[in-house]
C-alpha cells in the first residue's frame, strides 16, 4: 500500500455518503469519477428510485351528477365518456372513477372538503358540535415528510372564495383534528418555494435560537399552570401544549434546511393577479415544480369555487350553481364548471407525463392523486366524485370502478395510501382496501 492509499480511501468514503445523502433527497448521482477509484463503486453512481408522491385537489360543491358520472351499469375499461370529462379522453387509461363510496358520518352537505380526506364523525368528541381526525394526506406526510423541506404543502385560495368546502384552512387536518394552514395565492406559492432568504445565515441561526428561548420560557410558564386546574382547564392545557410541540416541531424541520439552498427558480415569477382558471393553472405548475425539485412529496389542494365561475364568464355562484335545475342558467354553469375542471386536470396529467425524473421515468409514474369532493351535487352526499390517476400506487386505472353502495370512501384512500408504500393498517372507518382498485 502506499502513501496515498488512506487519503484515497477517506475521499471515496466521503464521496460515497455525500452521494446517499443527495441521492434520497434530490436525486442527484455524482458522476463517475475514474481518478478515484469510483469504477470500483459503480452502483454508487445509479441515481436512486424516484420517491412516491401523494396530491389530493377538492373543488368544493361537486358535479353535475347527470353528465359528469359514467353510467354506473357502463363499468370496466370500455365505458363510454361522459360530457363533463370528454377533456380528460387523450387520458382515459390514465385515470379511474370510483362509484359508490360514502363517508357513513356526513351530514353537512355545504362541506364539501372539511371531511372529505378524513371521514370524521362531526360529533365524535363527546360535548363538542364539532370534531374532526387526521386526513389521508397527513397519514402520508408523517412517513414521506422526514425526507423533505416542507412536510407537506397546502394549497388554498382567496378567504373569501371557500364556497363549499366548510370548516378548516385546507384540505388537511393533523393527528389532533386540527386545521393546517394554506398558502392562497400562486405568488405566495412561489415565494415559499423558490424566493431566496437574503438574511445572512449567522442572523437566521440566532432568530431561530431566539425564537426556541421563547418557546422554553412559555413551556416553564405553562407547567407552572397546571396546578388545582379543574379537568376541563387541563384539556385546554394539553391542547395548548400540543401547540407548543408543533411549534419545535417546525423549528426543528427550520433548523434542519437552514444551510440548504432553495431549489432554482424553474420559471418566471406568477403574476399576482391570476384569478380562477389561471390560478389553478399556475397553482397546478406549481405543484409539479414542488414535487420535482422534491421539495415535498405531499400535497394538497382547495381549489377556488366562485373565482373560477367568474373566470369563466358563467352566472350564478356556486351556492346556486350547486342547485341547479335542468335546462337552467345554473345547469349550464355548473357544466361549464365540470368542463374546466376536466381541462385543467388534463393538463396537469400532460406536465406530470413530460417531467421526466433522474432515471428517465416520469413523474406520473410515481404519483398518485385523487380529485374531488365530499359533495356529489346539490344535497346529496351518497357516491361524492372521486376520480383516481397517477402510477405511483400501482391501481388499476383506465375504468369506470363501481362499488357496493355506501363503501367507506376511507377504504379508497387507504388502498392508494398502502399503494404508494405508507405503513397503515387503517384510516378512518375504512374496512380494508379496494381489491378491485389494485392493478
Amino acid at each position: 500500500m502506499n502513501d496515498t492509499q488512506p487519503a484515497r480511501t477517506n475521499m471515496i468514503t466521503n464521496l460515497q455518503r455525500r452521494h446517499f445523502l443527495r441521492g434520497t433527497g434530490a436525486l442527484i448521482a455524482l458522476p463517475t469519477l475514474e481518478s478515484i477509484g469510483f469504477r470500483r463503486f459503480a452502483s454508487a453512481a445509479v441515481p436512486a428510485a424516484p420517491p412516491k408522491r401523494m396530491i389530493f385537489m377538492g373543488m368544493g360543491y361537486g358535479v353535475t351528477s347527470e353528465t359528469w358520472f359514467p353510467d354506473i351499469k357502463d363499468k370496466g375499461a370500455g365505458y363510454k365518456l361522459p360530457e363533463g370529462l370528454k377533456p380528460l379522453a387523450r387520458h382515459k387509461n390514465d385515470f379511474t372513477i370510483v362509484q359508490g363510496c360514502k363517508h357513513q358520518y356526513s351530514r353537512q352537505a355545504h362541506w364539501g372538503s372539511t371531511y372529505w380526506l378524513t371521514g370524521a364523525n362531526q360529533y365524535g368528541t363527546p360535548g363538542q358540535s364539532f370534531s374532526n381526525t387526521v386526513s389521508a394526506d397527513q397519514v402520508a406526510a408523517a412517513q414521506f415528510g422526514k425526507h423533505t423541506r416542507y412536510t407537506s404543502i397546502q394549497l388554498g385560495t382567496d378567504a373569501n372564495d371557500r364556497n363549499g368546502h366548510g370548516p378548516g384552512n385546507s384540505l388537511a387536518w393533523d393527528q389532533r383534528g386540527k386545521p393546517l394552514s394554506a398558502w392562497n395565492s400562486p405568488l405566495e406559492t412561489y415565494l415559499k418555494l423558490f424566493a431566496k432568504d437574503d438574511i445572512p445565515l449567522a442572523q437566521r441561526r440566532a432568530m431561530l435560537a431566539e425564537e426556541r428561548s421563547v418557546l422554553d420560557s412559555v413551556m416553564i410558564e405553562a407547567k407552572d399552570m397546571q396546578r388545582g386546574l379543574t379537568k376541563s382547564d387541563t384539556d385546554k392545557l394539553d391542547e395548548y401544549f400540543q401547540s407548543i410541540r408543533d411549534i419545535e416541531t417546525r423549528l426543528s424541520k427550520a433548523e434542519k434546511w437552514i444551510d440548504v439552498a432553495k431549489s432554482e427558480t424553474p420559471f418566471e415569477e406568477p403574476d399576482i393577479a391570476l384569478v380562477g382558471r389561471s390560478e389553478i393553472e399556475m397553482m397546478y405548475k406549481l405543484m409539479v415544480a414542488a414535487i420535482q425539485t422534491d421539495n415535498t412529496r405531499v400535497i394538497t389542494y382547495r381549489e377556488p369555487g366562485s373565482r373560477l365561475l367568474s373566470s369563466l364568464g358563467a352566472s350564478g355562484n356556486p351556492h346556486n350553481v350547486s342547485h341547479y335545475r335542468p335546462g337552467s342558467e345554473t345547469e349550464v354553469s355548473s357544466k361549464m364548471r365540470d368542463k374546466a375542471h376536466s381541462e385543467l386536470l388534463a393538463g396537469l396529467i400532460d406536465q406530470l407525463k413530460t417531467t421526466k425524473e433522474a432515471d428517465g421515468s416520469s413523474l406520473f409514474d410515481h404519483v398518485a392523486m385523487a380529485f374531488g369532493s365530499n359533495i356529489r351535487s346539490i344535497h346529496y352526499l351518497n357516491n361524492p366524485p372521486t376520480l383516481i390517476s397517477g402510477g405511483g400506487a400501482n391501481l388499476k386505472l383506465g375504468q369506470n370502478l363501481v362499488l357496493n353502495e355506501g363503501t367507506p370512501l376511507n377504504n379508497v384512500w387507504l388502498t392508494m395510501l398502502q399503494g404508494v408504500g405508507v405503513d397503515v393498517d387503517r384510516h378512518g372507518d375504512s374496512t380494508g382496501i379496494v381489491k378491485e382498485l389494485q392493478a
